[in-house]
């Protein structure tokens, strides 16, 4: 006879398993959505910050008393980092200590920006280059880099784990049985015995290092900064050396320059401040390059090759010193290309990488199946044989 209890028991313990199945699957489509969509919060934040520093400006309010009024009506949407902001403000400290406090609330390059903004003493002159910066990148890019995420972060851990319980498990076993069957060998076969933990390495190796690279995106500059050295801006140097990357750094100095120049700053300021606006030791360092070559006499158009080895910039801010409309807007189309050709190299990038990784695992798959396959039938053959 049927005990109620147990199958009481048994219910209850089906729908608990069945809750937390559920439950499992969608705290796994939150983390995933939480993890893709950082970057695009983290510009939408700073976009948000900047429309409120502008209509503060406009009201002639202070940016201090913007802050502290906003968080006085629990306003929780520009998110933890701007009530730390304004704890630092109501202790005393003007907007350019307390972004200096918490540099993780928006990007570096704003960051910056607005503190040359303060420097000069008008923050909404600067307020464009902060928004020539933010501007969002096309949909494509995002949809590729989202399925670059996920390929190294779901399909190519479960490949190497499974490459690697192939190796440690199952080639040592069809090893021992072409040993012991004196059979020869595929060639196939034999690369595979031969070289089975190295495949295992290289697969493990160029995963990790992806995962590594993806989490550096998804953490955004601040977190990456934090493996800054002093003396040593390794991080500054990558970032000049990926294409996408250098557009934009020469866009925002490029961006910034423009806006200073139209602001009647002297140049030798305006490449000092663009320089520092850029959040990058390297440019910083060609930004030094392009004052001492105009202390020596040099024009801003000449000196400013350090910076675009096409000489583009060159041409453009050459053109721009007799144009109509100020710099910036003589510039902007050149800003709109930079980030055309980012984003362009930034897809490219992605679906090179993503394509790459499936070829990869289809070449090792395919060279496992080979060598064991290849066994199977050398052993079938020697059966036949007999």
């Amino acid at each position: 006879m049927v005990d109620p209890l147990q199958v009481f028991i048994s219910v209850l313990l089906g729908l608990f398993m069945l809750v937390f199945w559920f439950t499992s699957i969608l705290a796994q489509v939150f983390l995933v959505h939480f993890l893709f969509t950082a970057p695009m919060r983290r510009a939408e934040r700073a976009r948000l910050f900047l429309d409120l520093v502008d209509d503060a400006i406009k009201r002639g309010q202070s940016i201090e008393e913007m802050i502290l009024s906003l968080v006085r009506n629990r306003d929780r949407t520009l998110g933890m980092r701007f009530h730390l902001l304004a704890a630092h403000i109501e202790n005393g400290e003007r907007l350019a200590g307390a972004l200096k406090a918490v540099p993780r609330f928006l990007p570096p390059q704003i960051t910056a920006i607005l503190q040359a903004g303060i420097e000069l003493g008008d923050l909404r002159r600067v307020l464009p280059a902060c928004r020539e910066i933010l501007r969002d990148g096309p949909a494509g890019v995002r949809s590729a880099v989202h399925y670059m995420f996920l390929v190294v972060f779901f399909f190519s851990p479960a490949f190497v784990a499974v490459v690697m319980l192939t190796t440690i498990f199952i080639v040592p076993r069809f090893r021992d049985v072409a040993a012991g069957m004196d059979i020869k060998l595929w060639p196939e076969t034999v690369f595979v015995f031969a070289n089975a933990n190295g495949l295992m390495l290289v697969e493990l190796a160029i995963t990790l290092l992806l995962i590594i690279a993806t989490i550096a995106y998804l953490g955004g500059p601040g977190f990456v900064r934090r493996f800054q050295f002093k003396g040593l801006p390794v991080v500054d140097w990558v970032a000049w050396r990926v294409p996408w990357k250098r557009k934009r750094l020469q866009r925002t100095f490029s961006a910034m320059l423009t806006v200073l120049l139209d602001g009647g700053v002297p140049e030798a300021e305006a490449v000092r401040l663009a320089g520092e606006c850029t959040a990058n030791e390297i440019c910083r360092q060609r930004a030094a390059r392009v004052i001492a070559a105009l202390q020596q006499g040099a024009k801003l158009a000449d000196a400013v090759r350090v910076f675009d080895n096409a000489g583009e910039f060159h041409w453009r801010l050459a053109n721009a010193a007799h144009a109509r409309g100020g710099f910036l807007q003589a510039l902007r189309g050149w800003h709109e290309a930079l980030d055309a050709k980012a984003f362009q190299q930034e897809e490219a990038t992605a679906h090179v990488i993503t394509t790459g990784l499936v070829i990869l695992n289809g070449v090792f798959v395919g060279l496992i199946a080979t060598a064991m396959f290849g066994i199977l039938i050398d052993v079938l053959h020697a059966q036949l044989s007999k």
